[in-house]
């Protein structure tokens, strides 16, 4: 059983080992991920089965803005492919929906199509590219959700 419950800095280490097994070279520094956790601005989450993290995932949604940015989430491989990724994505886009945001918007890798079609299956469009954004030169494909309190991922 996967429990899903707001990230606190206890659990920085474990978030910190799955950023690295999931996005090295681009990881975040775990200076960067303290400042997100701690953030006034941001909900971060964190999914458990048992002692084990299975995902995290978070999103910057500033009082009195209309947008919102998920600004990552990541899901431990023998977690893939379960619906937890969609879970956490359905739980940033509600808490978007509650501080008003009016479109929630995410880069994503271009080589990252299992990722992309999430986000299509959540209500997201693409908007454009940004030429190689994440290091070794590959594209981020920018995409936006519109109204996310009327979307069925809500």
């Amino acid at each position: 059983m996967i429990e899903i419950r707001e990230a606190t800095l206890s659990d920085l280490d474990a978030i910190m080992a799955l950023e690295r097994l999931s996005f090295a070279p681009d990881d975040w520094s775990s200076e960067s991920m303290t400042r997100e956790i701690e953030s006034e601005h941001t909900m971060y989450l964190v999914a458990f089965a048992g002692a084990q993290l299975a995902g995290y995932a978070g999103v910057l949604a500033p009082s009195g803005s209309t947008d919102a940015d998920i600004q990552t989430i990541a899901v431990a491989p023998d977690h893939r492919r379960a619906g937890l990724g969609r879970e956490l994505m359905r739980r940033l886009i509600a808490h978007a929906a509650s501080a008003r945001a009016k479109a929630v918007f995410l880069e994503v890798r271009a080589d990252n199509p299992g990722a992309q079609q999430l986000y299509r299956s959540l209500g997201f469009g693409e908007l454009g590219v940004r030429p190689r954004y994440y290091r070794g030169g590959i594209d981020a494909v920018v995409m936006k959700l519109d109204h996310p309190g009327e979307s069925g991922a809500a």
